[in-house]
């Protein structure tokens, strides 16, 4: 006199008392027949104490005996059937739940914890769990509220008779569905909680995709950290995929050294060297970028370990977001700050932004050597002293800063001789607007103008 019953933690296995318990354990058996249990919640599991079961409806409230299938509305409960020798004394004890004196129906519970005597003559006692222990161990442990009902349901999902003593009466077999039904009961009321189907996600993976699931959360929160603290534009952005690094450079090297270099591989949109902001010195790294992604790895299986200027160079796909960063920065105040800061549209992120779009076309960013002239960085520039005779020389260059002049006057037809002496020493930054102004080497910017004895007339002018 056994039944199989199948929970989503487990299988266990139950011993039925049918001769001390004829009536309760023939209602349980044959409400096991029918697949009344089928879907059943464990609505309510207190720790090292009982889990009760058996209520189609999950509230707790609900239930019927077999009987009142067999006889009617008034044969819904049943009497109690308390036995001496039956007592609560050790766990996997299996009792009617009855909501009071001979008020027995379907529900029934397990208990997870020895000497529980104090049911003793309360509740009846009819069986025993022989096989699962580990399954009402899961039970056990499972995560409640404060209704002690489990977070993630645990229910019945399917219930076999191992053996029956009992005969079927005739009104039963109209009972008995074809297949053992599954899913939620038809007449189930209670909330809803998590399936018992629903799974963690460290359990459905190997150690190895969970290692590479908690890095990459830990990534994605680090990048939310430089978002707030202003060092990214966007916790979602990525470095660009047509990029790439170039490293251990000779100090030789320049940019467009590396252009042409770089070029047999597709179109170079730029090559820059980074150097220091001060010095304007080589640092021995570069960034070329391409204008499509083919090309960018194309360089990187080729140029690896490659001689250049006697040296042996190392590249890689770049991980640098600071071009991004800077066009971040550069958006004008009264820009909307939502949505892409790359491209400004505001439908859509940095992140979803189209990277296949077609790029301007823009010159490589490097300048070509001058005579008289010290490279100093992107766009950068140091002059020596260059001092022009005369107009013709001053034009050949095309110098537009302010010069030093001395204008005489020969008659009065407005002809006049011009001498001109230029000097360019180390620029000065304008903060407000970026732009690159010219230091005269002059003790105060003042206009003088007056007439001497030889009958010139002198104008400094800054």
């Amino acid at each position: 006199m056994s039944v199989y019953i199948v929970t989503s933690v487990g299988d266990i296995v139950v011993d039925l008392d049918t001769d001390l318990c004829p009536l309760t354990t023939k209602n349980f058996l044959k409400l096991c027949k029918i697949k009344y249990y089928n879907g059943s919640l464990f609505h309510k599991v207190e720790k090292d104490f009982l889990a009760q079961t058996g209520d189609p409806t999950g509230t707790g409230t609900g239930g019927d005996s077999v009987y009142r299938f067999l006889y009617g509305d008034q044969a819904r409960f049943f009497r109690h059937e308390i036995r001496p020798e039956l007592r609560h004394s050790r766990i996997s004890t299996l009792a009617m739940a009855s909501a009071g004196e001979d008020c027995n129906g379907s529900q029934f519970y397990v208990t997870l914890w020895d000497d529980v005597e104090f049911l003793d003559g309360k509740h009846t006692v009819f069986g025993r769990v022989s096989e699962g222990f580990d399954t009402l161990t899961k039970i056990n442990e499972a995560y409640v509220d404060g209704n002690k009902r489990p977070y993630k349901d645990i229910r019945v999902k399917h219930t076999y008779i191992l053996d029956d003593p009992f005969g079927d009466p005739p009104q039963l077999a109209e009972l008995i569905p074809e297949g053992s039904p599954v899913g939620r009961p038809r007449d189930e009321a209670a909330e809803e909680r998590l399936e018992d189907s629903w799974v963690p996600f460290d359990e459905t993976m190997t150690p190895q995709q969970l290692e590479e699931m908690m890095r990459s959360r830990e990534a994605h929160a680090n990048a939310v950290v430089l978002e707030s603290v202003g060092d990214i534009p966007d916790a979602g952005v990525k470095p660009p995929d047509n990029v790439l690094f170039v490293a251990k450079l000779n100090p030789v090297t320049q940019d467009e050294d590396l252009y042409t270099i770089f070029s047999r591989f597709g179109t170079v949109t730029s090559a820059e060297i980074i150097r220091d902001y001060k010095t304007g010195d080589n640092l021995c790294y570069a960034f070329i970028e391409f204008e499509t992604k083919e090309a960018c790895d194309r360089s990187y299986l080729e140029m690896g370990n490659c001689l250049i200027d006697d040296r042996r160079i190392h590249v890689d796909f770049s991980q640098s977001v600071s071009r991004l960063w800077s066009q971040f920065r550069q958006r004008k105040p009264n820009s909307n700050k939502n949505g892409c800061f790359k491209c400004g549209i505001s439908d859509h992120l940095a992140q979803d932004c189209d990277q296949g779009v077609e790029r301007k076309n823009k010159g490589p960013n490097y300048v070509l050597k001058d005579e008289n002239t010290q490279r100093g960085g992107n766009n950068r520039r140091r002059y020596d002293i260059v001092f022009f005779d005369d107009d013709d020389d001053a034009d050949q260059y095309d110098c537009p800063y302010p010069i030093r002049r001395k204008i005489q006057k020969v008659n009065d037809e407005g002809r006049h001789d011009h001498r001109n002496h230029c000097k360019h020493q180390s620029r000065s930054r304008n903060r407000e607007d970026g732009e690159y102004y010219p230091m005269i080497a002059a003790r105060e910017a003042k206009v003088t103008t007056g007439e001497d004895q030889a009958g010139e007339k002198t104008v400094d002018a800054r």
